[in-house]
C-alpha cells in the first residue's frame, strides 16, 4: 500500500491514515445510533397518539366532525384526512337522500340498542 497525503501535502504512513478513518467511522456510528434512538422515540410517541402530524406538511392535526364522522384536519394546510372506511361511510350516507336521513333520525338505535327519542 502506498502512503497518502494529509491536507498540508505531507506524506502520511498508512497506519496514521487508518487510525483517522476508524476515528471518524466511530464518530459517524455514534451519530447514527443517536439519530436512530431519537427517531424511535418519535415513532413511539406518534403510535401512542401523543403527536399527530399532517402527512403533507407536518402541521398538527385536529379533530373535525362531518356527517357524524370524526375526521382529521390540518391546522396549517387545512387538508382533511380520513381513516379506513370513512370515505365509503360518507358516500353511503350522502347517497341515501333526505328520506334515509329522516328514517335514521327517528328510527335508528343508539349504542345501547334503544330507539332514539327525538
Amino acid at each position: 500500500m502506498e502512503s497518502g497525503k494529509d491536507r498540508s501535502g505531507d506524506n502520511l504512513p498508512f497506519d496514521e491514515r487508518s487510525n483517522e478513518d476508524s476515528y471518524f467511522a466511530a464518530k459517524e456510528h455514534e451519530l447514527i445510533e443517536g439519530m436512530k434512538a431519537d427517531f424511535q422515540k418519535i415513532e413511539a410517541a406518534q403510535r401512542a397518539g401523543q403527536i399527530v402530524n399532517c402527512p403533507k406538511c407536518a402541521g398538527k392535526l385536529e379533530g373535525y366532525k362531518f356527517m357524524d364522522f370524526a375526521l382529521d384536519r390540518c391546522e396549517s394546510c387545512e387538508g382533511i384526512w380520513l381513516d379506513k372506511g370513512e370515505l365509503e361511510g360518507i358516500l353511503r350516507k350522502a347517497a341515501r337522500g333526505p328520506l334515509g336521513a329522516f328514517f335514521e333520525r327517528y328510527f335508528a338505535k343508539d349504542e345501547t340498542g334503544k330507539m332514539n327519542q327525538s
